[in-house]
């Protein structure tokens, strides 16, 4: 338990963060998550982090939803929706999102996501490189691990992962909530907000978080980013913080540059002095980031 909270409080403090068991016909007709819709215009989809609500992306879709028909997730097993059964919960959620996509036949959709949903967003432009438009990862990266370790290799992804799916899944009730309150503090800023995010995870599926988180640390896909065909916006989150543990600014944008170089189109950006909920601590320049690339610049 002592190395999984070790390799969890490291995901903290910098910042961040197979085949689907069902097929993607499934996942079509019965997706993976709840959706809401609000706005006008062109199609955004928005994917919220792990154990956490659509009700996140609130500010974003205030600021959207004039010119964006904004469809909000809230993923399977997160903050009150029922689990899905599945031992492949990242591709299934990746497969009934494009299944959404072709269902309500939207158009190239922009698609953003925070952390475990900015994974998702480059797991959808390998996979499905026509389907979608623009992608717009907050503080989610091909390889999470990479940003703190980038020597980490297939082994110790497998690892880590293991000790944290089998830590998380079978840690007693109160130690697990305990230790989501522990992440969310090196998290986010605003204490009210992070209350807010404390019950999120408290109506949280336990295996379905530890699975998700499991298979986030075990994932690279650094090697495939080369098959994207979108226009990539990475925001990136950094915080005076991380300092105390021996990283510079410029070492961690480097870090995040290096995971999306093979991209043939992206572009980084970094907030200063923001933790990882970036459209909480900074949801103005993180918006500013967004209406830029969006409109092409």
């Amino acid at each position: 338990m002592k190395a999984v909270r070790l390799v969890i409080a490291a995901a903290c403090t910098f910042s961040l963060i197979a085949a689907a068991s069902a097929p993607a016909a499934d996942a079509e007709k019965k997706p993976p998550f709840a959706v809401k819709v609000i706005g006008k215009g062109r199609p955004m989809i928005l994917i919220p982090g792990l154990a956490c609500s659509g009700a996140v992306w609130d500010s974003t879709v205030e600021h959207f939803k004039g010119k964006y028909e904004c469809h909000v997730l809230t993923l399977a097993g997160f903050a009150g929706q029922e689990p899905v059964a599945s031992e492949a919960f990242l591709d299934t959620v990746r497969q009934g999102i494009a299944g959404y996509i072709r269902t309500k036949k939207l158009n190239k959709p922009v698609i953003v996501g925070h952390s475990l949903g900015g994974f998702l967003v480059f797991a959808l432009g390998i996979s499905d490189p026509d389907l979608v438009g623009e992608l717009i990862a907050v503080d989610g990266l091909p390889c999470l691990p990479a940003i703190f370790n980038d020597k980490v290799d297939a082994d110790s992804l497998k690892k880590q992962a293991d000790l944290i799916r089998e830590g998380m899944a079978k840690a007693p009730r109160k130690a697990f909530l305990d230790q989501s309150k522990a992440m969310l503090k090196g998290w986010i800023s605003d204490e009210k907000l992070r209350e807010t995010a404390e019950k999120w995870s408290e109506q949280s599926d336990q295996a379905t978080v530890a699975r998700a988180m499991s298979e986030l640390f075990a994932r690279d896909l650094r090697p495939e980013v080369g098959r994207i065909k979108s226009r990539v916006l990475l925001i990136g989150a950094w915080h005076k913080a991380i300092e105390s543990y021996g990283m510079k600014r410029d070492a961690i944008e480097k870090r995040y540059a290096d995971q999306v170089a093979a991209v043939p189109h992206h572009k980084v950006a970094i907030a200063d002095n923001a933790k990882h909920f970036i459209m909480f601590d900074a949801p103005d320049w993180m918006f500013a980031q967004m209406d830029a690339f969006l409109a092409g610049k």
